[in-house]
């Protein structure tokens, strides 16, 4: 019997530290749920450990074999092009290693068993009929990307009796977090539930808490309150192994009926065919000269 592939697990990143440790604690909690498997973890941008980090972690552990699967509710410019960049790049560096890539966790239904129990503890024993809810995603310049939210907030309402599931983004994408309150409000809404579309803690599920609070205040004929972000649940930590199997068995299924990359979007032709970069992360350990370009592959939140 051949020894199964690794997992390495592949995060965003960002600039608040307690998120960033939620992470890392979640990546040891995968190590304890299998521990028949080498699993490491690190981050695109913003966090330590680089992902670079954790490949080398697993090739001095003596792993040849692994599979990556993106620890992302939706497939956005990281999951489709920052990931499998940087993973060619460490292919590059670790000659002798290979992998498979798995598919980002969103809208899976055991995700959207977990939103539902954060709606209900921010509802109590409100009638859901009574409530809406906005799901606030992180937003993105892919067009794909954001409909996948508008997709999670589709399934959400399906079946579960709430008065309506609206969608807004904290960053780059229309409409805002204001905004969709204001369309809440428009369609008559009186009891709203801010529901962040964020696995972990961070700088921008704190402002989805920030502007929601804003604009409560300013509305004091609205009831608003804030669920709380996923968070690193048991099915979570199942989705993400579910993952990892399709990627060791071949199964995978990304999207790419509609991939901005691939197909002339109206507002985004300028992206088909575009090569795609790894980000340069800031702690990665000299190897820079493996960046094409040359330079940071930033965005602006």
């Amino acid at each position: 019997m051949t020894n199964p592939p690794a997992l390495l697990i592949a995060g965003h990143g960002t600039r608040d530290d307690a998120g960033a440790e939620a992470f890392r604690a979640f990546v040891r909690e995968l190590g304890l749920r299998r521990p028949d498997l080498p699993v490491a973890g690190g981050f695109i941008e913003l966090s330590p450990p680089p992902l670079g980090d954790a490949v080398a972690e697993l090739v001095a552990r003596g792993v040849h074999r692994f599979a990556a699967v993106p620890l992302m509710l939706v497939s956005a410019g990281h999951a489709k092009g920052d990931i499998p960049a940087a993973l060619a790049r460490e292919k590059e560096r670790h000659p002798g290693i290979s992998y498979a890539y798995g598919r980002p966790l969103g809208p899976h239904p055991a995700l959207l068993n977990v939103l539902e129990r954060r709606l209900d503890e921010a509802i109590g024993d409100q009638d859901r009929a009574e409530v809406t809810v906005l799901l606030v995603g992180r937003g993105s310049t892919d067009p794909d990307a954001n409909a996948e939210v508008f997709k999670a907030a589709r399934l959400l309402w399906e079946g579960r009796g709430y008065a309506g599931v609206e969608t807004a983004f904290v960053s780059l994408a229309a409409p805002d977090v204001p905004s969709g309150l204001d369309r809440c409000a428009a369609l008559g809404a009186r009891k709203i539930v801010v529901l962040p579309y964020f696995l972990f803690t961070g700088i921008l599920p704190e402002r989805v808490r920030r502007q929601t609070e804003e604009w409560a205040a300013a509305h004091p004929e609205t009831a608003v309150s804030s669920a709380d972000v996923i968070g690193p649940e048991p099915e979570l930590l199942d989705l993400v192994l579910e993952r990892y199997e399709e990627a060791v068995q071949g199964d995978l299924r990304m999207n790419c009926d509609s991939c901005v990359y691939r197909i002339a979007l109206p507002g985004f032709e300028d992206k088909v065919g575009l090569p795609q970069q790894p980000h340069f992360h800031p702690d990665d350990d000299g190897h820079g000269h493996h960046h094409h370009g040359g330079h940071a592959h930033s965005h602006a939140h």
